[in-house]
């Protein structure tokens, strides 16, 4: 039986144009229940969820970011001279990547601790963006107390003259009117530590925020720090400035943004003083190169390692130190001008201790040929160790041979260049693949190269070879020459060039081009799993846009035999080291 409705209910329906008043709570009830779940569902589902792969914590600006940062560069001519060479012929370069924009849009744009050092590059505005470096102010053990020691840096001779003048050492008289007026000084080879680091503080983008730099440099005097221990010293004294310089950098907030793959220094010697393979007392130098820091890092040698990623040559110092590019434009003009009445030339001692040596048979052709300049270096003969002898000598020949010394490489290629000689290489790893940020990829448009077994077996004329080049070709060859002599020299590092860039500026700006795309390639995901550090030298010759290395017509040059047979190996350049100060001892007796 029905339920009757009480009189007032009837009389509340005919108010709500007879509707029941409990439908009406009803769709109440139900419309606030909806509003709620929707809360609650928005709250726990959308603003408490995970937030996608995609997306940063923190978010990611691609605006340029302005800089504040005062350059410390002296001289900001906008209104440069135009440089008056002909254009260079292509260089190695490093391979590119895209830009970050392009990046970031199709990889995940984390929040890298670099990030905000890549993106000063976009700012257009700002002439160092991209550019700058940080400079650790690393304690004066490292650098300029080995300085006040400087007796302590060469067992034979007193050093000290030669660190002065920020490096460069005592001002050349130009006597005999071989030089130039202004710019030239009796450098040693081995002075790159000082020159670079004090050529550094010249450098117009030095920034005092390391989260902006491109790069960030390690004024540490490593061939300074193992020179002075490389004779009558154990181990443990020859490994601890550089143990001690690890222990400091790996402790400073800038070592772990990338674990030290953005940080270079320079050891002003060849590789291989840094590179003890044993803990044998006897064995040469010390392990700087193969601690677990500096296989981060990135090492400035005058000699790099054909086999080791870690290292990258630079050219010796010459004896010009321009402070202005006019001094550069004059010297080149001279060059060009210059009456050169000997074919060919030698500087350079016999290597009679080693059987592969062709300096022998070099000095034999020339003493036989009367188009060829010899300069004998071997005791006694005060005139080799004579900066006047020895680049007037080059300043009148067309060819400098230069075949390997202790080790492949030779000061002598450089001083030749400077003097707008063209250089005769034996082997490749004299120059070809060492110097591949300063030296073009074509290497026949500077040089002439001549295998030496061409000389040790084949007894191949030089002389014969040269003529075979026609008088044009060596002309052209020639002008390339004398246009790389700026790329090639140290400017003083008290002043700097107005337009020109010496080796220090090629150097920076190749370790910023290698940062950065390394940078890059680590933001797109891009890892090189095929790369094979022992074929380091092959990787410096690829063409851009290449990334795998194969066989090579240098090879055999490059041969890596196992425990030290017939050929390159570990106790080889230990070897060549140990001879190359010996013969600096002869250098100075």
């Amino acid at each position: 039986m029905r339920r009757r409705l009480p009189v007032s209910n009837a009389h509340e329906m005919e108010k709500s144009n007879g509707k029941p008043q409990s439908s009406r709570i009803c769709f109440l009830a139900a419309l606030s229940a909806m509003f709620w779940f929707l809360i609650f569902y928005f709250h726990f589902t959308v603003l408490n969820a995970d937030p996608p792969a995609y997306q940063s914590k923190v978010p990611v600006s691609f605006d340029p970011i302005p800089s504040n940062i005062q350059h410390l560069d002296k001289n900001q001519n906008q209104n440069q001279n135009q440089n008056k060479n002909k254009p260079l012929p292509a260089f190695h370069s490093l391979t590119s990547t895209p830009p970050l924009k392009q990046l970031v849009t199709r990889h995940e744009p984390k929040d890298y601790p670099f990030f905000r050092a890549l993106k000063t590059a976009e700012n257009k505005s700002d002439p160092c963006g991209g550019r700058y470096i940080y400079v650790h102010d690393l304690p004066p053990q490292f650098n300029e107390n080995m300085l006040k020691e400087c007796k302590s840096l060469n067992l034979w001779t007193n050093f000290c003259k030669f660190t002065t003048n920020n490096g460069l050492g005592p001002p050349l008289e130009n006597v005999d009117g071989v030089f130039s007026n202004t710019g030239w000084y009796a450098t040693n080879q081995f002075t790159v530590d000082v020159i670079f680091s004090n050529r550094m503080k010249q450098y117009e983008c030095l920034t005092k925020d390391s989260s902006i730099a491109a790069a960030v440099f390690v004024p540490f005097y490593a061939g300074f720090d193992i020179a002075r221990y490389l004779w009558g010293y154990n181990i443990s004294v020859r490994d601890s400035a550089s143990l001690a310089l690890q222990d400091w950098l790996m402790k400073r907030p800038e070592w772990n943004v990338m674990g030290g793959k953005d940080h270079f220094l320079v050891g002003g010697r060849i590789t291989w003083d840094f590179r003890r393979l044993t803990e044998f007392e006897s064995d040469w130098g010390n392990k700087l190169l193969f601690l677990p820091a500096s296989k981060n890092m990135t090492m400035l040698v005058v000699e790099s390692s054909p086999w080791n990623a870690n290292d990258y040559a630079i050219p010796y110092p010459t004896y010009f130190h321009p402070d202005k590019d006019a001094d550069v434009f004059l010297w080149q003009d001279r060059m060009r001008k210059l009456e050169r009445k000997w074919l060919f030339s030698f500087a350079g001692a016999p290597r009679p201790d080693n059987p592969k040596s062709i300096r022998g048979q070099l000095i034999e052709q020339c003493k036989k040929s009367s188009v060829c300049k010899l300069l004998e270096c071997d005791f006694g003969e005060s005139k080799c160790h004579s900066p006047s002898s020895i680049m007037q000598m080059f300043q009148s020949s067309l060819f400098c041979l230069q075949p390997q010394g202790d080790s492949y490489t030779r000061r002598s290629a450089f001083d030749s260049m400077l003097a707008g000689c063209i250089p005769v290489f034996f082997h490749p790893g004299s120059a070809y693949t060492q110097y591949t940020w300063h030296l073009p990829k074509d290497y026949m448009k500077y040089s002439v190269f001549i295998p030496e077994d061409d000389i040790r077996k084949k007894n191949l004329s030089i002389e014969e070879r040269l003529k075979q080049i026609p008088p044009e070709t060596v002309k052209a060859m020639r002008e390339v020459v004398i246009s790389l002599i700026p790329r090639l020299i140290y400017a003083d590092p008290r002043s700097k060039l107005e337009t020109l860039k010496d080796a220090f500026d090629v150097s920076v700006q190749a370790i910023i081009d290698k940062v950065t795309n390394l940078r890059k390639d680590i933001i797109a995901g891009r890892e090189d799993k095929d790369f094979i550090e022992e074929n380091s030298w092959k990787y410096a010759l690829l063409e851009e846009g290449q990334r795998t290395v194969g066989a090579h017509e240098w090879d055999p040059f490059f041969s890596k035999p196992k425990d030290g047979q017939n050929g390159e190996s570990g106790s080889s350049s230990a070897a060549a080291a140990k001879n190359s100060w010996k013969n600096e001892q002869r250098d100075h007796s």
